[in-house]
């Protein structure tokens, strides 16, 4: 989901492409071009090959379209391939807006650095002090979480803990978000380890409210977008404008990211998540974010978005993020150090400081990088969840900007893909064959049924039906489906709206053979850790049960 898609996180779900002989993204579909006054000579020309490299890729993973924007000083230039939405022959063009996921996480930490401007706000200033009602389950953390706890992912929250409180929707207020973190039982003590998470930006963007007055959409608009002239740009997953990509995903496969690309019908949406990841834009606007970004908040007039000392903030690092091996197709990548600062990643790339951060939706995923060193940045953005293509486009760019030799990344990206897609198929098949699918279950279906309460979630209904069992997340619309069967007292969702991930459902029963609580876990290997099913533990709300 809307996640900073790092590599050994997104591959978790996003890891499933495939080459697909398709043939959609014909070299006729491709085009690029400029914009921005070229008021400074580029350091290292973008070369002339990157359209038969993006090319490559978008038909290696079988992508629809792309998005880049490349900045080396005060010139921006855009570079679109491909079409919006397949079946249909509009192009994408530099206006075309994408949706960003957690990309919008940098947006919301330099909203908070605006309000440290303006002597409204201090880092170091306590989130109760300005929210009162805001809570941790830990007494501890709910009195000394910071503004910069708050961007850093170390509240001991574990990876995507309490997603599911937004994922794929919710009937819940972002005020119902922010009090249910509360009952979210940390997996780390508070400031040791570093997990990601997406609710704590959620509260970030309550706190902007708080302090200014002002409604998260409302002040990034008034004090982010409108001053950097970003036209095209929406801060809000359901803006839809003529000139805008689809999203896209291959759902129909044994995992999510195996199957043939189609058009997603079923999306995120609503705004509760909003300061997360809800902001849509194009290659032309992210190139101005961009910008301003390298020089360090100043705008093309000479004033200031935000001062040298916000961009020191935003940029300086404050929790070490785990560092594993690379595959050894991707060894050039394998960073010395990595450590997230306040909404952006600091690490290196073959000897260079890089800033970055990756996002993504349901259909969508971006990427941004910085390199301060030589005064360049870019941005790639696709309508669709291949990051075949996303992470092979990024290393491509950053070798030829920072004038390294370049390796085959389309093919070694395909090479560890593959691999990976082939161990997750495996488990997936084991899985399919339960060792005792005739034992159990214990009780007669009409003993499952019932309403079962999670601390933080709320309330899941399950009925009987004639043959099975049917399930409701019931704070969640569109997230209900049958059970089957599996083995003993464990069944298998099976989601009406396509492309939610199944997850195991498992009844414990105590020594009457009353039910005493239900845990759930993800079937797919690859499944997105927003799905956090792992984190709930129902009980019963009848508790005569």
């Amino acid at each position: 989901m809307i996640r900073k898609s790092s590599q050994y996180k997104s591959q978790r779900r996003q890891l499933g492409t495939r080459w697909l002989l398709a043939g959609c993204l014909a070299t006729a579909f491709i085009s690029s071009g400029a914009i921005a006054q070229q008021s400074a000579p580029a350091t290292t020309p973008v070369p002339e090959s990157l359209d038969a490299f993006a090319n490559k890729a978008m038909q290696t993973f079988d992508t629809p379209g792309m998005a880049v924007a490349v900045v080396q000083g005060d010139t921006i230039t855009t570079h679109t391939y491909g079409v919006r939405k397949l079946g249909t022959s509009a192009k994408v063009d530099a206006d075309t807006i994408f949706s960003i996921g957690s990309n919008t996480k940098a947006f919301t930490a330099t909203a908070l650095a605006i309000l440290v401007d303006e002597g409204k706000l201090n880092w170091d200033d306590r989130i109760v002090d300005k929210l009162p009602g805001f809570r941790m389950y830990d007494p501890y953390a709910s009195a000394e979480m910071t503004v910069i706890d708050l961007l850093v992912h170390r509240s001991g929250l574990g990876l995507g803990e309490g997603d599911l409180l937004l994922i794929p929707q919710t009937n819940r207020t972002r005020e119902e978000v922010v009090h249910a973190i509360r009952y979210l039982k940390p997996q780390n003590s508070f400031r040791a380890d570093y997990n990601y998470d997406n609710v704590l930006y959620v509260v970030a963007g309550q706190l902007v409210e708080a302090v200014s007055g002002q409604r998260w959409e409302d002040f990034v608009q008034q004090h982010i977008i409108a001053p950097l002239g970003m036209k095209d740009t929406k801060l809000s997953f359901d803006a839809r404008v003529p000139d805008q990509a689809a999203w896209h995903g291959k759902i129909d496969g044994p995992v999510r990211g195996l199957g043939k690309t189609s058009v997603l019908t079923t999306v995120f949406t609503g705004d509760q998540a909003a300061p997360a990841g809800a902001v849509q834009t194009s290659a032309a606007d992210i190139g101005r974010w961009l910008r301003v970004q390298l020089k360090h908040g100043e705008l093309a007039d000479g004033k200031r978005l935000f001062s040298d000392a916000a961009s020191r903030a935003l940029w300086t690092p404050h929790t070490l993020m785990p560092i594993g091996p690379k595959p050894e197709p991707l060894a050039l990548t394998q960073p010395q150090f990595q450590a997230y600062a306040l909404g952006f990643d600091v690490s290196d790339y073959r000897g260079y400081k890089v800033i970055s951060h990756s996002g993504g939706v349901f259909g969508a995923i971006s990427e941004v990088v910085l390199v301060p060193e030589k005064n360049v940045a870019f941005a790639i953005m696709l309508n669709s969840e291949d990051v075949g293509t996303l992470f092979s486009m990024r290393e491509h760019l950053l070798d030829s900007l920072l004038g390294l030799n370049s390796p085959d990344w389309v093919a070694n990206y395909k090479q560890v893909l593959d691999q990976r897609n082939a161990k997750a198929l495996k488990v997936m098949q084991a899985a399919e064959k339960p060792a005792h699918a005739s034992a159990g279950p214990s009780l007669p279906l009409s003993g499952y049924a019932g309403v079962y309460r999670d601390p933080w979630y709320g309330t899941a209904t399950i009925s009987q039906g004639k043959q099975r069992l049917a399930i409701s997340f019931d704070r969640t619309p569109g997230m209900h489906g049958s059970l089957e069967h599996v083995q003993y007292d464990t069944f298998r969702t099976h989601w009406v709206t396509p492309g939610l991930e199944d997850a195991y459902v498992t009844f414990a029963l105590k020594s009457d053979g009353h039910i005493d609580s239900v845990s759930m876990s993800p079937v797919s290997p690859l499944a997105d850790f927003s799905y956090d099913y792992q984190d709930l533990h129902f009980t019963p709300v009848d508790d005569k049960k």
